[in-house]
C-alpha cells in the first residue's frame, strides 16, 4: 500500500510537480540557506570586530602602561630623594640662597628632558621662603582646596591619577599625584607629574575604532576623536548604565546609533585608582559591507529565481502536451491496435521514447524470440557455473588426500623410530593444514610465524648446519592481525639468496617491532647481495603492472597485496649491496592490522 502523501503526489500532473519541485528543491532551500548565511555573515562580522577591538584595546593598554609607568618610576625616585626633601623644607633668608639651591638640584628638569613620556614635574609644599620656579611651588589656599590635592594627602605612599590643569600653560593633563613626607609626619609635599598628552594621543590615533582613555571621574583624557578630548562621558551622551562599569563587552547607544562598547580597566601598581580604555564601534559600520554584499546577492538570487520559475513553467507546459500525446497512443496499443504510429518531434527523452514506442510495437515478436534466447543462455550459464563449483570442490580434495597421506607416513616413520623424518613430515603436514585453513581474512602474527618456523625447520632438515635463523618479535604484536602468507614468501626468498654462492651457509633474521603507530617487519639474509643495477631492475619489476615469463611471483604477490590492503606507500622496501646481504622491509599500520 502506498502512503497517502505518495498517492497524492502521484495524482498531481507533471506541470504542477515541476513547479512543486522548483519550490521545494530551489526556492525554499535558497531562502533557508540565504537566511542562514546572512545571519552567519553578520555574526562573523560582529565576532571579528569584537576580536579586533579586543586586540586593539589590549595593545593600547600595554602601550599606555609603558607611558605612565615612567611617571610611576620617577615618582618613586623623587619620593625617596633626600636632597629634594631637604630642598623643600629648608628655610632660606635670601633669594640668592634659593636660586643657588635650585641650581644645585637640576633633577626635575633633567627628568623632563630625559623622558619624553612626561611633560612637567612640580611639587607643592608649604614653605614661604621658596620661589616659584614651576618645579617647587609654595602651595596656595586655592590649590589646597582642589580635589586632587586632598586625595593625594588622604592616601600615603599611593599614587593617584587625575585629569588636572597645569598652572603654567593652563592645559589639562593626565597627572600622577602623590604625597611625599618631608620631615616625618609634620611636613609633607604633593608631587605632580604630567604625562605627555601627545604620546597618549599618538597611541590612540593608530586605532580604527573610536577609542578613549578615561579617568575615574569620567574625564576623557585622550581619544582618537579630537572633539572628545577634555570632555566627560556625560557630556558626550555616553550610556549612563555603563558609566561605572568595569571590564567587559556591552551593548549601548552612542550618538543615536546602536553600538558595541568594549571596556578594559588599567590600574597601575601602587595606585589607588586607575584608568579605563573604552573602544566604541557602531553596529551599522560593522554590518555595512556585509549588508551591501547581502543585498547584491539577494538581487541576483531573486532575478535568478524569477527566470527559473518562468523557464520551469514553460518547459512544464511543453512536456505536458507531448506526454499527453504519448499517453493517448499507449491507450490505443493497450486496446490491441499495434498499427498505431506516434509522430513526436525532437531528440530528447520524450522524442526518443516515441521512437522506442514505435519500434516496440513493430517488433514485439522479435523481442519475444530474444527473451526466449536469453533464457536459454541463462540456463547454459548456470550449468557452467555449477561445473566450475564442482571442479573447485574437487580441487580441494587432493590437498586433503595428500595431508592424510603425509599423516599416515609420519605415523609409520614414528613407529619405526625415524623421528627426524616423522618430525619433518609432521611440519610439512602442519604447513599444509595451515594453508588449507587460510581464507580471505587476516590471521594473527603468531600463526603466520608458526608456519614460517615450520618452513625453516624443514629447510634445516634439508641443509642441516648451512641454514640458521633467528626471530625477534615484540610480544605485544603476537595477536596483531596481518594478511596470511605475507612473511613466508619473503623468508623463502631470503633462504634461496642466503644459500646462493655461500659456502658457510645462510643466516636469516625475522624482526618485528613497533615503531610509532605501525608494526615494522624486516627480513634479512647474509647472502652475496645485489648490485645497484640489479636492485633497480627488481624494484622496477615490482612497480610494473605486467608479469614477465620467468619472474618470481613471491615478492610481487606480497608487494601487490600490501599496497591493495594498506595503500600505495605500504609496499616492500628493498635494500642490498654486493657482499652485504639483502633486507626486505614493510610496514603495517596498527589500526589496519588489528
Amino acid at each position: 500500500m502506498l502512503k497517502p502523501w505518495i498517492r497524492a503526489l502521484n495524482n498531481i500532473k507533471i506541470r504542477k510537480k515541476l513547479l512543486l519541485a522548483y519550490f521545494l528543491v530551489t526556492l525554499l532551500p535558497v531562502l533557508l540557506v540565504g537566511g542562514y548565511l546572512t545571519e552567519q555573515m553578520r555574526s562573523m562580522a560582529f565576532d571579528n570586530a569584537i576580536e579586533q577591538a579586543s586586540i586593539n584595546v589590549d595593545r593600547v593598554k600595554k602601550r599606555t602602561e609603558e607611558v605612565i609607568g615612567v611617571s610611576q618610576d620617577i615618582a618613586y625616585r623623587l619620593a625617596n630623594d633626600a636632597r629634594l626633601k631637604r630642598l623643600a623644607v629648608d628655610y632660606y633668608e635670601r633669594v640668592y640662597d634659593v636660586v643657588e639651591a635650585y641650581r644645585d638640584y637640576p633633577v626635575m628638569s633633567e627628568y623632563v628632558q630625559l623622558y619624553k613620556e612626561i611633560s612637567n614635574i612640580r611639587m607643592y609644599t608649604d614653605n614661604d621662603t621658596l620661589l616659584n620656579n614651576w618645579e617647587l611651588i609654595n602651595v596656595s589656599d586655592q590649590i589646597k582646596q582642589k580635589d586632587w590635592y586632598q586625595e593625594a594627602l588622604r592616601y600615603n605612599y599611593m599614587s593617584s591619577w587625575s585629569y588636572i590643569q597645569d598652572e603654567r600653560d593652563h592645559r589639562y593633563y593626565l597627572s600622577l599625584t602623590r604625597k611625599i613626607e618631608l620631615e616625618g609626619r609634620e611636613k609633607f609635599g604633593v608631587l605632580v607629574i604630567n604625562v605627555n598628552s601627545a604620546m597618549l594621543q599618538a597611541i590612540l590615533n593608530q586605532e580604527t575604532f573610536e577609542t578613549m582613555l578615561v579617568d575615574d571621574q569620567h574625564h576623557i583624557v585622550a581619544a582618537n576623536r579630537s572633539d572628545r578630548i577634555g570632555r566627560t562621558l556625560e557630556e558626550i551622551e555616553f550610556d549612563t548604565a555603563l558609566l561605572n562599569r568595569g571590564s567587559g563587552n556591552f551593548e549601548a547607544v552612542m550618538d543615536g546609533q546602536e553600538s558595541r562598547v568594549l571596556i578594559d580597566e588599567l590600574t597601575p601598581a601602587s595606585s589607588r585608582n586607575g584608568l579605563r580604555i573604552i573602544s566604541v564601534f557602531s553596529v551599522d559600520s560593522i554590518v555595512k559591507e556585509p549588508n551591501r554584499v547581502i543585498r547584491l546577492a539577494l538581487t541576483v538570487i531573486a532575478v535568478s529565481l524569477v527566470l527559473a520559475f518562468l523557464l520551469i513553467y514553460s518547459f512544464s507546459s511543453l512536456f505536458s502536451r507531448r506526454l499527453m500525446r504519448l499517453s493517448r497512443h499507449f491507450n490505443r496499443v493497450g486496446t490491441g491496435d499495434f498499427d498505431a504510429t506516434l509522430q513526436i518531434d525532437g531528440k530528447d527523452e520524450i522524442g526518443l521514447l516515441a521512437k522506442q514506442f514505435n519500434s516496440m510495437v513493430r517488433s514485439i515478436h522479435e523481442l519475444m524470440l530474444e527473451v526466449q534466447l536469453s533464457n536459454e543462455q541463462n540456463r547454459q550459464l548456470e550449468l557452467k557455473q555449477s561445473d566450475i563449483r564442482f571442479k573447485m570442490l574437487a580441487s580441494q580434495i587432493n590437498p586433503h588426500f595428500l595431508f592424510n597421506s603425509l599423516e599416515a607416513i609420519r605415523m609409520e616413520a614414528h613407529m619405526k623410530g625415524q623421528t627426524e623424518i616423522a618430525k619433518v613430515v609432521h611440519l610439512l603436514g602442519k604447513m599444509m593444514r595451515g594453508s588449507l585453513e587460510v581464507g580471505h581474512h587476516n590471521i594473527p602474527l603468531r600463526q603466520e610465524l608458526e608456519m614460517v618456523r615450520c618452513y625453516l625447520e624443514i629447510q634445516q632438515f634439508r641443509y642441516e648446519d648451512r641454514l640458521r635463523y633467528r626471530f625477534t618479535v615484540d610480544p605485544e604484536l603476537e595477536q596483531f592481525l596481518i594478511p596470511p602468507l605475507i612473511i613466508q614468501p619473503l623468508v623463502e626468498n631470503a633462504v634461496v639468496h642466503g644459500l646462493d654462492n655461500k659456502a658457510e651457509g645462510a643466516f636469516v633474521t625475522v624482526d618485528v617491532h613497533q615503531e610509532g603507530d605501525a608494526a615494522v617487519f624486516t627480513i634479512t639474509d647474509n647472502g652475496v647481495g645485489i648490485t645497484t643495477e640489479r636492485l633497480e631492475q627488481v624494484r622496477s619489476k615490482l612497480e610494473s603492472g605486467e608479469e614477465r615469463p620467468g619472474d618470481r611471483i613471491g615478492l610481487r604477490n606480497v608487494h601487490d597485496r600490501l599496497k591493495l590492503s594498506y595503500g600505495e606507500d605500504r609496499g616492500l622496501v628493498l635494500r642490498s649491496e654486493p657482499g652485504g646481504g639483502t633486507t626486505v622491509q614493510f610496514r603495517i599500520p596498527r589500526e589496519g592490522g588489528a
